[in-house]
């Protein structure tokens, strides 16, 4: 745990979270008479996100300082992982959501945590299908199917 980035952070997302929150509320009110418009989810991450960066904030002043304890920074694992979520990006449309969810998840767990490579695969095939399966059948809506190749 870094004290000074996560006080900044933790400020930066109150911020953030605060202006989310009054920008939510300019959202005008659903046309039908229900009292759940369309501004009561964004008006609800709003409240989520400053509450947690006010918990964030209350544990970053809490915690006292060891300089003993300097964590290393990972940059490889970091620009493996910021890599895969832009190729996971590009790459949804082509090859479909489970494919290109399951080999992302994959990549991501293995830079985690080498080894464990069938509960990788485990996980990332359960997770893939499972959302997709939610999703598209339970819920109604559409993401990227299959690829036809």
């Amino acid at each position: 745990m870094n004290k000074k980035f996560d006080s900044v952070a933790g400020i930066a997302f109150l911020l953030f979270g605060i202006l989310f929150f009054i920008e939510s509320q300019k959202i005008s009110d659903s046309a039908y008479g229900s009292s759940v418009g369309p501004k009561i989810f964004p008006m609800g991450l709003g409240i989520i996100l400053t509450a947690l960066s006010i918990r964030l904030l209350y544990e970053t002043f809490k915690i006292k300082t060891e300089d003993s304890a300097k964590g290393t920074l990972q940059y490889k694992k970091f620009f493996i992982i910021f890599g895969s979520a832009l190729l996971y990006a590009f790459l949804l449309e082509k090859i479909g959501y489970v494919v290109s969810t399951f080999v992302f998840l994959l990549i991501t767990f293995q830079t985690l945590e080498r080894g464990k490579i069938i509960y990788s695969i485990i996980i990332s095939t359960v997770f893939s299908v499972g959302v997709y399966y939610m999703f598209s059948e339970l819920l109604g809506g559409s993401l990227p199917g299959f690829p036809l190749f």
